[in-house]
């Protein structure tokens, strides 16, 4: 097996060959004159298994071409078999046509991605799991949440309370919380598609003096986070703590969790920040034990 990184997280890319013992396979990336991506694989891999590490990450569009240029080279060198480990799924929030006239990106991307002929796709926490069946390939949707429980459960935060922002991540929530042997419950909220604006419209606990974490499947403009997090300080919560598996790195999002009642934010290394971040309050967990066992099962 050779494992080639993209630009878009070489980092855990990296990581996940240590835990398998072997090197980074030598790929060329860069730039012609005209901004068009340039790839050349520096291996010999006839009939050998070939993965590809590459988030579809910031900026999106730049790493999805990369990644197909990527698989394509892979292809003509001979692979036996190519494995795309895609630790975040750009276009997947896009699940919907949620307004006339707007495209169903998730399963564009989808069919783009099988016309490479991949054989297998390893990702982690859709933000809907419906979206496996936009692809026809062997699909390892993964979750990060066991990484997170075996790490809260040594740091010993003392949580009392596990809390979903909203209806559609009281799955998450609700297994995190039994991992932790936690109570759960979630806020009542709303978000106008047109704006993307939240308004919360209530909550069902006593909050007073609780430690509590928020569990999500990502952080993007961290709006909807720092409101809840105002409003559970105002209801008397003593610690906030916020477990998120994918962190965008928007600029200027971490900047403004860091001056929000959070006292810690927990996120996985499915995403590598673009920006050089000095938070306190950012905790980054890595998920390459969790890739690397599954590959060796591929």
């Amino acid at each position: 097996m050779k494992i080639f990184a993209g630009s878009s997280n070489p980092k855990l890319a990296k990581k996940i060959a240590k835990q398998l013992g072997i090197k980074l396979g030598r790929i060329e990336l860069s730039r012609f004159a005209n901004g068009e991506a340039r790839v050349r694989i520096r291996e010999k891999i006839i009939k050998e298994k070939a993965v590809i590490v590459q988030s579809f990450s910031y900026p999106p569009d730049e790493h999805l071409i990369e990644f197909f240029l990527i698989a394509d080279a892979l292809k003509r060198l001979g692979a036996k078999k190519i494995i795309a480990v895609i630790p975040w799924l750009g276009y997947c929030v896009q699940d919907k046509v949620f307004l006339p006239g707007e495209p169903l990106s998730a399963k564009v991307i989808a069919q783009i991605i099988q016309s490479l002929k991949i054989d297998r796709l390893i990702t982690l926490d859709l933000h809907n799991e419906t979206i496996t069946g936009f692809f026809d390939l062997v699909f390892n949707h993964l979750s990060a949440l066991p990484v997170f429980i075996n790490f809260f459960k040594q740091k010993q935060l003392r949580i009392n309370l596990v809390i979903s922002p909203d209806a559609g991540g009281i799955k998450r929530a609700a297994k995190l919380a039994k991992g932790l042997n936690l109570a759960m419950t979630v806020i009542n909220k709303e978000r106008d598609l047109i704006t993307g604006k939240v308004s919360i419209l209530g909550f069902n606990s006593n909050l007073k003096a609780k430690r509590v974490l928020i569990v999500d499947d990502f952080i993007s403009t961290g709006g909807t986070l720092i409101k809840i997090s105002h409003f559970l300080k105002k209801a008397g919560v003593k610690k906030i703590y916020a477990a998120t598996i994918h962190h965008f790195y928007i600029k200027g999002v971490q900047e403004k969790i860091d001056k929000s009642p959070i006292d810690k934010i927990f996120v996985s290394d499915t995403i590598n920040s673009p920006l050089k971040l000095n938070s306190k309050k950012l905790k980054i967990i890595s998920v390459s034990n969790l890739l690397a066992k599954e590959l060796k099962n591929c």
